[in-house]
């Protein structure tokens, strides 16, 4: 008897798309119809040693008609990675299973031998469809390990903020040790230090002029581009940030997480409102002195109260004109949950969003050259303090 792993995910997987094993004997055990492929998960966080003996799931699967127990661990990884990006900027799980077989033979269960996969990592993240199951996480995107889809040519103000993540753990390619910016002025590199630990598997390199740490002058600073290195071995594409100048409209920054579990940052510099609706429940009190010797009322009585007044505040927002090579982040704003609007950056301070606008009709350069679009949010803190 002889049990093995056939189908396994990559090294590093986007929880929450498909993360398959595949487990087959190659002896007939599996003819009796009490027969069971057992999976035992084990997650953790920490170091890559730090996985406790007593699993944490125990998943059973019966043989399907090619006699194989196929296994998908997304909703019980993704599960575990609740982090909100803002608060965990490295939110990955290690994680594994032992596999074996059981079945019924006159009322005592037969096991078979255990069989138990390598370590793998789970990242906050979504694949896309047309890419394969188990597809190496580097073939991604264009620009990994940078974790973004891109464009390859951004747009920044010298005022800006910001920083994006670099995957700096194993993925089953090179390693990067640095950030590499280029520039009109010369260049500068960004130093990076992975660990094996969950907490040392991404990193944060800054994007924004104004950003702590921005390892360029911003004097004569006329664009920069970032790219990924192993040493003095380019990985991935870079991007390039050309600076322009501030726009007569208040400038309003927004950064949302994107499909690697990290966040995209976009300067929405043309027209905006925002939007105060109030919400008020009322009800008829009973008036006039019911308890008293005599009837009377109050001059301030009222015959409509309200018991809450609760309110929702709005933003609606103009990108500049734009590439079509920016549709793909703004597809990946529109199912963002984790949305945030950057009304100080000098000071840091931020408001959750979610966005409204649930379509948009997507144009391309070759109708249409440059591009601008509107979009719909609802700030998630309402003016009043109620919990």
């Amino acid at each position: 008897m002889s049990l093995s792993i056939t189908q396994t995910p990559a090294l590093v997987s986007l929880a929450q798309s498909p993360i398959i094993f595949t487990v087959s004997e190659n002896t007939p055990v599996y003819t009796s119809s009490s027969f069971q492929y057992i999976g035992e998960l084990y997650y953790w966080t920490g170091s890559l040693t730090n996985s406790s003996s007593v699993p944490d799931y125990t998943i059973v699967k019966f043989p399907n008609n090619a006699n194989v127990g196929i296994f998908d661990l997304n909703r019980i990884i993704n599960s575990t990675l609740s982090d909100l990006a803002q608060s965990n900027t490295s939110n990955v799980k290690y994680y594994a299973v032992d596999f074996y077989w059981q079945y019924l033979s006159s009322s005592v269960y037969v096991t078979g031998s255990h069989v138990k996969s390598q370590t793998y990592k789970a990242l906050d993240g979504y694949g896309v469809f047309q890419e394969p199951i188990s597809q190496n996480i580097t073939a991604s995107s264009a620009h990994w390990p940078l974790m973004t889809s891109g464009p390859a040519t951004q747009s920044a103000f010298l005022t800006n903020e910001g920083v994006s993540g670099v995957y700096m753990g194993t993925a089953g390619g090179t390693q990067p040790t640095k950030v590499l910016y280029t520039s009109n002025l010369g260049n500068a590199d960004f130093f990076i230090s992975p660990t094996t630990a969950t907490t040392g598997q991404i990193a944060q390199y800054p994007i924004g002029p104004s950003e702590s740490g921005f390892p360029l002058s911003t004097v004569g600073l006329e664009y920069f581009t970032v790219q990924a290195y192993a040493t003095s071995t380019p990985l991935g594409s870079p991007i390039k940030y050309e600076i322009v100048c501030t726009q007569k409209y208040p400038n309003v920054r927004i950064k949302w997480k994107n499909r690697f579990g990290q966040f995209d940052w976009m300067n929405f510099n043309m027209i905006n409102r925002q939007t105060f609706e109030t919400d008020r429940k009322t009800y008829q009190p009973q008036l006039g002195s019911w308890e008293s010797s005599t009837f009377s009322y109050n001059n301030y009585d009222s015959a409509t109260l309200a018991y809450i007044v609760d309110s929702k505040q709005g933003l609606t927002v103009n990108t500049n004109w734009l590439s079509q090579d920016y549709n793909d982040i703004l597809k990946q704003l529109l199912v963002a949950d984790e949305i945030y609007w950057i009304y100080d950056e000098g000071a840091g301070l931020l408001r959750p969003l979610t966005i409204v606008t649930q379509n948009i009709q997507f144009k391309t350069g070759v109708v249409d050259k440059l591009i601008q679009y509107t979009f719909d949010f609802q700030l998630g803190q309402p003016y009043k303090l109620i919990m």
